[in-house]
């Protein structure tokens, strides 16, 4: 059967709120969403980030305030990552390595306040602990070499695993490093610990504040275009997540996510697997200026971008703007 006009008008379900809530296809809620977190040393901390309005770091009893605070909000997971002290920051970041490094102290206090109310999520990557501000070990020349990389990774995640993390996120971009992680958490008894793969981590202008945050860039020599991927490519994202579900992740992370929302749709119709999507700092800084400039309303700028998110197939999101989100959803 044809619709036509006026038999068929597209306009009545949207005449009130309530049919409007009916027939709505695309559903947000606190669930949905992960709230990336800053960890700095000390103790009764807050830094406010210049260049991220709105977005601290914070000392490990900041943290757990904030984790409660999700719990109390229905957020389902906290992503963490450390903003390093420069002294501890190596060439071949070996603080990454340290049980009492700020990741895996914030992981047992989370966990000692909020137990599993909460899931806590964990980096892997070098480039909060290098000297250098890459995501891996480097040779002479400064590129970034691969397997000895994943050697380092493996034991990066075994350590946040034996911390306490419920999610590693493996967000380097080196070729084999999932199967070399899923292998160790077997290994070492963390068959629970599940893997969420950056597998399409593009080589994105839109980093530059979270750099910042953990205090990386400053220090970065050089780009991370020999491994993460150029933005031009799509098919390329496709392999690198085919790759990333054979080796063992449980979850796949497409990054930056306004930018590849075509990305998300590829890889959610292609895979049967849960997408991810990480609303990155230059994203969240830019709806953050345009609401300062008087360009658009806060609000709204940011539960449309997360709908979009939601509507393009992601199973959650991690955003700055959760709390906030969450907030606006819980009324």
């Amino acid at each position: 059967m044809t619709a036509s006009y006026p038999n068929t008008r597209l306009r009545r379900t949207r005449a009130h709120a309530w049919s409007r809530a009916l027939h709505r296809e695309t559903v947000l809620t606190p669930a949905d969403l992960i709230w990336p977190l800053f960890v700095t040393a000390g103790k009764g901390v807050e830094e406010p980030i210049k260049t991220l309005p709105g977005v601290s770091r914070w000392s490990v009893d900041g943290i757990v305030a904030r984790a409660k605070e999700a719990v109390d909000l229905g957020i389902a997971v906290v992503a963490l990552f450390p903003n390093t002290p420069p002294a501890l920051r190596s060439d071949d970041g070996a603080e990454a390595h340290n049980p009492d490094n700020l990741m895996c102290q914030a992981i047992r206090a989370i966990k000692d306040a909020c137990g599993n109310d909460i899931g806590v999520l964990t980096d892997v990557a070098l480039d909060p602990y290098t000297s250098h501000g890459q995501d891996g070990l480097i040779d002479a020349s400064g590129y970034v070499v691969n397997d000895d990389t994943v050697a380092v990774l493996v034991d990066q995640a075994v350590n946040q695993a034996n911390a306490g993390a419920d999610i590693i996120a493996p967000s380097d971009m080196m070729d084999g490093r999932i199967g070399a992680i899923r292998r160790a958490l077997e290994m070492n008894g963390h068959v629970n610990v599940q893997i969420m793969s950056y597998a399409a981590k593009y080589a994105s202008a839109f980093y530059g504040p979270f750099r910042d945050a953990v205090g990386s860039g400053g220090l970065l020599k050089g780009d991370k275009k020999a491994y993460q991927m150029d933005p031009a490519n799509a098919e390329e994202a496709l392999r690198e997540v085919a790759l990333d579900i054979a080796e063992g992740a449980d979850s796949v992370m497409v990054k930056p996510g306004l930018a590849y929302l075509d990305i998300i749709f590829r890889v959610k119709r292609r895979f049967d697997v849960p997408v991810f999507a990480y609303q990155v700092s230059g994203e969240y800084a830019m709806i953050e200026a345009a609401a300062a400039a008087g360009a658009g309303d806060r609000d709204a700028l940011v539960l449309e971008t997360l709908i979009a998110f939601k509507r393009a197939g992601v199973r959650g999101v991690l955003t700055y703007h959760a709390a906030h989100a969450a907030r606006l959803l819980n009324g």
